[in-house]
């Protein structure tokens, strides 16, 4: 009987050890899901004061974790995607609108050589096909896989724009297969699909999912919640009424993905990411709580870079948090690279400790942005540089403004009415805009 009982007590402690220890190893090794929307600067959301829009998933997701007040992008989506993705400067790796060089190493990369299964679905748009006379691999499909994906599901990757939409009967490829054409599909939910397949598949072992969606950019047209959906012809058509559906669409997404973690008993597990690649289009007028603001994508006012950033991550962040430090978007490597314990080198900060809900870790003191679209005329207009603390803003140019007062940046400062706090500011973003190669030597691939 003693025998029995003993077997039994080493079984029972055998058993909460080994729990024990998967929990931590589990907390240790998060999943990690980064959803980027296609521009949508703050003001469209209500959780940051849109009095239109209603999300009440994103919101529910602030509250469970924390809500960034000032991150920070680039103005333009390939300039923050390979911004992001990287974690340096556009200055070092940015060549081409809509590339991404092969030299470089990807997040994806990152997750992949520590074990994690990866996927990507959404918005690619990275492999240069509009410079296929000077981009030898801009056909090839293996790209994602390149930059560290095991899986994909993405819309243009080797085929352009023109050959196919995103939204209704998207053209979309799939692990190197283009998915039959369907009329009644709709793409952001052909890539919700792909990636909550991928999320049941993979519940047992870490995973990183990085989800770059295709709404809320232009065209801004019918979803499957609008009334003119049920008209196919209807699907198809532009106007900036739809812009509050798509970004309810976006919302509705969002909660499935919650839904999923939840039914899969593993949002304890999973670090969730939500952020925007740049600005809310410029046709796009927003209601909310501070007045009516105009979208500023492809600018670097602060419509245009300030985006939102929200995180939760079920126990491990305290719920409500609101943290007011800088991020920027070279920081999301650095943050998964400490996360994952890696040495890397980078251009940004970890903010690791914010998610784990030290929101007084205010590391950062300025950020930049070193903006070159290369696309455009209409858009290459605003090519610039500056740095910024919370409160000001400097330019190249020497432009500097007090943009906590003047968020349209329309009184720049003049040196000799400057108080000494704000000669000790200007003094202080100057260095930091001298530690980096003049801008006129710093476009590495092309002019």
């Amino acid at each position: 009987m003693k025998r029995f009982f003993l077997s039994c007590f080493l079984v029972t402690t055998t058993f909460f050890l080994f729990t024990a220890q998967t929990t931590e190893i589990k907390l240790n090794r998060p999943n990690v899901i980064l959803i980027m929307v296609d521009d949508m600067g703050v003001e469209a959301l209500e959780t940051y004061g849109n009095t239109a829009n209603k999300t009440p998933n994103i919101n529910k997701l602030a509250r469970s974790g924390i809500l960034f007040e000032n991150c920070v992008s680039q103005p333009l989506c390939t300039p923050s995607r390979v911004k992001i993705m990287t974690g340096q400067y556009n200055y070092r790796n940015y060549g081409y609108f809509g590339h991404l060089a092969s030299s470089e190493k990807t997040f994806g990369n990152l997750f992949k050589d520590e074990g994690y299964a990866t996927c990507i679905a959404g918005k690619w748009q990275l492999n240069g096909l509009a410079y296929q006379n000077e981009i030898s691999d801009w056909s090839d499909v293996t790209r994602p896989n390149q930059f560290g994906f095991d899986e994909y599901c993405l819309w243009q990757l080797a085929k352009p724009r023109k050959d196919g939409e995103r939204y209704a009967d998207p053209l979309i490829q799939q692990n190197g297969e283009v998915l039959p054409r369907n009329k009644n599909s709709y793409g952001p939910d052909v890539f919700l699909g792909f990636i909550t397949d991928f999320i049941d598949r993979k519940k047992d072992q870490p995973f990183f999912v990085y989800y770059p969606m295709v709404l809320v950019h232009d065209p801004f047209v019918p979803t499957p919640d609008s009334d003119e959906w049920k008209d196919s012809s209807q699907r198809m058509k532009a106007d900036t009424s739809y812009f509050k559906d798509m970004v309810q669409y976006t919302d509705k997404i969002v909660g499935r993905i919650v839904t999923k973690l939840n039914e899969l008993n593993i949002t304890d597990e999973t670090l969730l990411i939500f952020t925007a690649d740049n600005g809310t289009h410029p046709s796009i007028y927003s209601p909310t709580t501070n007045g009516v603001i105009r979208g500023g994508k492809g600018n670097t006012t602060t419509a245009g870079t300030h985006v939102p950033l929200i995180a939760s991550w079920g126990k491990q962040s305290r719920k409500s948090l609101v943290y007011e430090g800088l991020v920027e978007f070279s920081d999301f490597y650095a943050t998964f690279a400490d996360l994952l314990k890696v040495n890397v080198k980078t251009d940004g900060r970890s903010f690791l400790q914010v998610l784990k809900g030290n929101t007084n870790d205010l590391t950062r003191e300025t950020a930049l942005v070193h903006y070159d679209p290369k696309w455009g005329a209409n858009v290459n207009k605003h090519r610039n540089r500056f740095v910024r603390t919370l409160d000001y803003k400097l330019y190249q140019d020497g432009e500097f403004y007090h943009i906590k007062t003047d968020v349209l940046e329309q009184y720049p400062l003049q040196t000799k009415s400057l108080s000494a706090d704000e000669l000790s500011v200007l003094q202080k973003l100057k260095k930091e805009l001298a530690k980096h190669p003049a801008a006129s030597q710093a476009i590495l691939h092309r002019s």
